[in-house]
C-alpha cells in the first residue's frame, strides 16, 4: 500500500505531513497526519474511525471529536501519527448514523440501533491501519485507543502493540449512555 499523495499540513496543533490512502472510494481516501516531530522509540498512533459529526461540527453525543484534538496534539509533540480512517458510523456510513441517532433517542444503544438498521453492531475494519503502518516503516506501535479490537486487529497483522495510550474524557448528559455502552461493548 502506498500513498495516492502527500503534502505539508500546519495545524493548530502542530505540523503534520498529510498523506492519502486508498479507501474503495475515491473521493473519501484514508488520511494519515504524520508528525513532523521526530519519532523517538516507538512511534505514537492513533487509528481515529470518521465521525463527521462529532469531528467537524463538535457533537455532544460522543467523544470523538474530543479523542481527534487530542490525538493530533499529543502526536504532534511526541511523533508519529494519527490514522483517520473512512469508517463513518462504526462503518455504516453518515445517513444510517443519523438514522441511528433517532432509533438512540427512541432508547436503543448505538449497537443496537445498528442492528435495526440490518447492520452488523460494528463493521469496522483495522487491517488497513496495519498496512499503512507498515508503509510508514513502523512494525512496533504505541497504540492511543481505548478498544482493544484494534490492539488485536494490529497484532493480528503482525504489527507489535509495545504499549495501549487510554485517551478517555468525562462524559456529558448527552453521551454518557453512548460511552456506557461503548465500554460494555469493548468489554465483550
Amino acid at each position: 500500500m502506498k500513498p495516492l499523495v502527500k503534502a505539508q499540513l500546519p495545524t493548530e496543533a502542530g505540523a503534520f505531513e498529510i498523506l492519502a490512502y486508498e479507501s474503495g472510494h475515491a473521493e473519501f481516501p484514508h488520511l494519515v497526519l504524520k508528525a513532523k516531530q521526530p519519532v523517538t522509540g516507538d512511534a505514537l498512533v492513533r487509528i481515529h474511525s470518521e465521525c463527521w459529526t462529532g469531528d467537524v461540527v463538535g457533537s455532544l453525543r460522543c467523544d470523538c471529536g474530543q479523542q481527534l484534538d487530542a490525538s493530533m496534539a499529543r502526536v504532534a509533540k511526541e511523533g508519529g501519527a494519527v490514522l483517520y480512517l473512512r469508517q463513518e458510523g462504526r462503518g455504516i456510513g453518515l445517513v444510517e448514523k443519523l438514522k441511528a441517532y433517532n432509533l438512540q433517542d427512541a432508547g436503543m444503544d448505538t449497537y443496537q440501533a445498528n442492528e435495526a438498521l440490518g447492520h452488523q453492531r460494528d463493521s469496522r475494519s483495522f487491517d488497513v491501519a496495519a498496512a499503512i503502518l507498515r508503509d510508514l516503516g513502523w512494525s512496533k506501535v504505541r497504540l492511543m485507543t481505548n478498544n482493544p479490537q484494534k490492539v488485536s486487529s494490529l497484532t493480528k497483522e503482525g504489527i507489535e502493540v509495545t504499549e495501549v495510550v487510554p485517551i478517555v474524557f468525562a462524559a456529558n448528559a448527552h453521551n454518557e449512555a453512548y460511552l456506557t455502552a461503548k465500554r460494555q461493548e469493548e468489554a465483550r
